[in-house]
Formats: C-alpha cells, structure tokens, sequence
C-alpha cells in the first residue's frame, strides 16, 4: 500500500490556501491555528518542498504550492460527495416499490394509502409493472408473479393464492341465471391471456367436458378482465385478491362457491441486504398486509 499524507494534512492545507490564513482556516475547520500551522508543516515535510511562504501577516503560496491546490482541491469534493451520497442514501426517505398494474391498483393502493396516513414522511414511489418487471436496480421492493413450482431464489411468497369464478350480477347463460356449474359450457366467459390454465382448472374442479374458450373475450390485463365481467360481458376467473373490492362493492358475484388453488403466486423481492430505515419500514408493512390476505384466503 502506498504511503499516502494524512487527510487531515490536506484538508488544512486546501483551507490555508483558500483563506491564506492558518488563523481563519482553523476557524473554519474546529482547530486551533497551531494545529492547522503542525498539519501543513507535516504535509511539507512528507512532501519534502514547502507549500507556503510565511509572510507577517499573511500567507501565500508557493509555485509548487500553487501546482499541488487544484489536484488536492478535486480529491477532497470527491471524497465529500462520495460521503454524502452514502449519507443521503442510509437517511433518504423514500421507497421505490415495483408492482403488476393490476396487484397495484386493487391491493397494494389500500396498503399504501394506510402506510402513508401512518408514515406521512416518507415518499411510496410505485411502478407499474405487466408481466415483466422494471430494471432491476429501479426499485428497493419488486413484486412479481411466479408459479409454485419456479419462485426465483431469494423470493419470499406473500401468501397462497385462491381463484375465484365472478360474474355480474343477475349475469344469465341462456337467459338462465347463472347457478349451476353445468351452465358454464355454455356462458360467455373471459379470458386472461397467459392464464388459460384458469379456466382448465374450473374445468377439472367441476368435471367439466367439452370446454373451450371458442369466441370468448380475451385480454392481458386482469382489471379489464374484471370490469368486462361487472359489465355483464361474460364471466372470469381471476385471483381472489384481485376480485375481492368488486366482490365487496357488489358489482361482481361468485355465483357458486368454489376452492380452487392458483398456481401462479404473488413473490416480494427486496434488493437491498441493509436497507434503508424507510425501506426496512415498509417492507415490515408490507409483510404484514400481506398475512392477513393470506389468512382471509
């Protein structure tokens, strides 16, 4: 390792030079002059040249002084900003989540909106994600989708999800209320594009024969495929996290009763392995909202 002078030397140094005086330099830096006059005299002597020539009331510097200011000058703004980025960073208030669209607007808004009338200080920056999550050095917490059977490492389950079978109110197949499983080979019925296996596990669930989703209405986005069903456009299965405001409200129903496991799971991953305080905060929320979906089913 190279022997280097002590950064106390320097930044004496830098502060003599700016002020051409030990006296106002050690004002400046919480020192006496006779500690800021030692420091440069130390910092001469490792160099071997002096920096200053001493005049009786003032200073200046030397040529070789006067070469050395700017190069030193430059380190220390460095090391300063290096130290405050680190600083702002341990200190900031702020948390960058990432979340599906539809997750985010129908669970995670009511779990924000809690966190913050508790925590009014800290800023919730949330993105929307579809299918692919944001780059990853975007946010401190991600939330994706995964099923069972592939949770990437280091990813923590929210809880076990359940599928739920909606439908409007009134919703009829064949002018026929909507009461009897029986009746969905029959139904209008929507589609989650990429999630097929939604209904083939209604199918399985009911011993279902002859179903297929021929002329039904597809999409990729699971609030549209709700608000397509509140609409009377046909009937969904989705997530049960993500039915449960409409259920709630009353514009959708499950016209029967149904257990169903979704293969496919809601996963948090936290990128950083010493948080901030703010974002150790809300992972802590999070976590807890989180159990209780998972004991509401």
């Amino acid at each position: 390792m190279r022997h280097l002078p002590h950064l106390t030397y320097l930044r004496s140094f830098e502060a003599a030079a700016r002020y051409l005086s030990f006296t106002a330099a050690s004002e400046e830096l919480n020192c006496t002059q006779s500690a800021v006059s030692n420091h440069v005299r130390s910092l001469e002597e490792f160099l071997g040249r002096p920096l200053f020539v001493r005049l009786p009331r003032t200073l200046a510097l030397t040529e070789l002084g006067e070469a050395y200011l700017p190069s030193v000058r430059r380190a220390l703004q460095e090391i300063d900003i290096a130290t405050e980025a680190l600083l702002s960073q341990r200190h900031r208030r702020e948390v960058v989540v990432s979340c599906p669209t539809s997750l985010a607007s129908l669970w995670l808004a009511g779990v924000l909106g809690a966190f913050q009338t508790q925590y009014p200080e800290v800023q919730v920056t949330v993105h929307g994600t579809v299918w692919a999550d944001v780059e990853a050095e975007v946010s401190d917490i991600s939330i994706t989708i995964h099923h069972v059977d592939d949770i990437p490492d280091g990813a923590v389950q929210l809880w076990s999800e359940a599928l739920a079978l909606v439908c409007a109110p009134g919703f009829t197949v064949d002018s026929v209320p909507l009461q009897d499983p029986a009746q969905l080979v029959n139904a209008r019925r929507i589609e989650v594009m990429g999630r097929p296996a939604y209904w083939d596990l209604v199918a399985q669930y009911f011993g279902l024969q002859g179903f297929d989703m021929a002329g039904g209405s597809k999409t990729d986005i699971s609030t549209l495929a709700a608000e397509l069903a509140a609409q009377g456009a046909g009937c969904a299965v989705l997530p049960r996290v993500l039915v449960r405001p409409y259920l709630e409200r009353g514009v959708l129903v499950e016209p029967f009763a149904t257990e169903i496991a979704n293969p496919w799971v809601y996963c948090a991953r936290f990128k950083a392995r010493t948080p901030a305080p703010s974002v150790r905060l809300f992972r802590s929320w999070l976590l807890d909202a989180a159990a209780k979906v998972g004991e509401r089913g």
